[in-house]
C-alpha cells in the first residue's frame, strides 16, 4: 500500500457557479480537506447511502457491492491513488480466495461503492499535501500575502439586511424548471 492517510466523507456540494457536485473529504487525523469535483448521479448514490436512504432497485453500485458479496469477494477499502493533469484517479482493494485485487475505478465510483460496503476511505500522502486544503493556513497565507484593506466609511460598508432578505426569499421560490418550460411554449408559440 502507498504512503495513505485514512478521511471519511465530510459533505456533498454543489457549485453556485456550474450546479457540478464537489464531495469533501477530510482527514481523519488533521484538519486537512480534499475536494474533488463528482457527477451529480454520483454525489446522489453517496449521499443516498450516507443518509442510509433504501431505493426499491439496487442503483449500479448496490449492484457491484453484490456482485462482490456473491463471488465471496471482500472490498477491504478504496482510495484515491493518484492526481494527474487534474483528475483524480481512484482504486477498489479487494481479496479473493487470499488473492489482493487493485481495481482501477474512478474516485466517485469508489466512493459510492464504500459508503454502502462500510469500507475505509485512504488518499495518497502525495495527493493530499498536492491538493489539500487546511483552512486556517490558507485564510493566513492570503491575509499574509494581501496587504491590509483600509476601513471603508460606515456608510458604504453597512448592508440593509432588510432589503437581502427581499432577495433571499425571491431567490428560494425561484424555480428554474417553470423558466425553461415558458420558453419552450412562446418557442411553440411562435411556430
Amino acid at each position: 500500500m502507498l504512503d495513505m492517510v485514512e478521511v471519511m466523507i465530510s459533505s456533498i456540494r454543489v457549485s453556485l457557479m456550474s450546479q457540478q457536485r464537489i464531495v469533501i473529504l477530510r482527514e481523519l487525523k488533521a484538519e486537512r480537506y480534499l475536494a474533488i469535483w463528482i457527477g451529480p448521479y454520483e454525489a446522489e448514490a453517496i449521499t443516498m447511502a450516507l443518509q442510509e436512504v433504501e431505493v426499491e432497485r439496487p442503483l449500479t453500485w448496490d449492484l457491484l457491492r453484490n456482485v462482490f458479496n456473491v463471488m465471496n469477494a471482500r472490498i477491504l477499502r478504496v482510495e484515491v491513488v493518484a492526481l494527474r493533469d487534474n483528475t483524480f484517479f481512484g482504486n477498489i482493494v479487494a481479496e479473493i480466495d487470499g488473492r489482493i485485487l487493485n481495481i482501477d475505478s474512478r474516485p466517485s465510483d469508489a466512493l459510492a461503492l464504500a459508503v454502502r460496503a462500510h469500507v475505509p476511505i485512504f488518499v495518497a500522502r502525495k495527493v493530499i499535501e498536492e491538493a489539500g486544503i487546511v483552512p486556517e493556513e490558507d485564510i493566513k497565507e492570503k491575509s499574509e500575502s494581501q496587504p491590509a484593506a483600509k476601513p471603508e466609511p460606515a456608510s458604504s460598508g453597512e448592508v440593509d439586511q432588510d432589503r437581502l432578505s427581499i432577495f433571499e426569499d425571491f431567490l428560494e421560490k425561484l424555480d428554474l424548471n417553470d423558466i425553461d418550460k415558458k420558453e419552450d411554449s412562446e418557442d411553440d408559440d411562435k411556430d
